[in-house]
């Protein structure tokens, strides 16, 4: 079955709390574009991102707040910050490493730079018909000049999903996609 690619630069998710530290009380982030998957978008805004090492700066937030501020960086990225980030599902903070976050009005440094899985985003009926349910594992496989296996796929099923594999920069270049590339889902359920 195909399935849509959408390739996730470097970004940062912020609490309601971490806004007002960052931009100032009473602050309210701002939409640019929205993304994929519904009620998800791009804000105006964007931070700068420090490690022991070094930074990054322009890092664009996405919306809306979340109830954890979790910064999703590439091993590229980490490479740049001196800091060896944990591959996570978004969400999951277990062992994220220790960032600065720098706005025009503050700065926060926390534990909550991770490495996003590869995941798919799948809507209840999709998954239905595939007999794929949350928390399992698919492999994806890309065409192309330079084909090849993207295993480890992590399966998410929300009413709130548009049925599109997400992939970060790494992965991309790695195999030389690019935004809404097409690739075959195998259903071979891992573990």
């Amino acid at each position: 079955m195909k399935v849509n690619i959408g390739v996730s630069r470097r970004h940062v998710h912020l609490t309601k709390e971490d806004v007002k530290v960052l931009f100032g009380d009473g602050y309210e982030l701002t939409k640019f574009r929205d993304l994929s998957q519904p009620g998800q978008y791009a804000c105006n805004e964007k931070v700068t991102l420090k490690g022991e090492k070094g930074d990054i700066t322009d890092v664009r937030i996405l919306g809306p707040e979340r109830s954890k501020t979790q910064v999703e960086v590439t091993k590229t990225d980490c490479f740049r910050f001196g800091i060896n980030a944990p591959v996570r599902n978004s969400g999951d903070l277990d062992d994220a490493v220790e960032i600065t976050i720098i706005g025009p009005k503050g700065e926060i440094t926390k534990n909550a730079a991770i490495i996003a899985a590869r995941h798919l985003h799948i809507d209840p009926k999709t998954a239905k018909e595939l007999n794929l349910t949350n928390d399992d594992f698919v492999k994806v496989r890309v065409g192309g000049e330079k084909p090849g296996l993207l295993e480890h796929v992590y399966v998410r099923v929300s009413e709130n999903f548009v049925y599109e594999v997400h992939l970060d920069t790494d992965d991309a270049n790695a195999f030389l996609i690019k935004q809404g590339d097409e690739a075959e889902l195998i259903i071979d359920k891992e573990l």
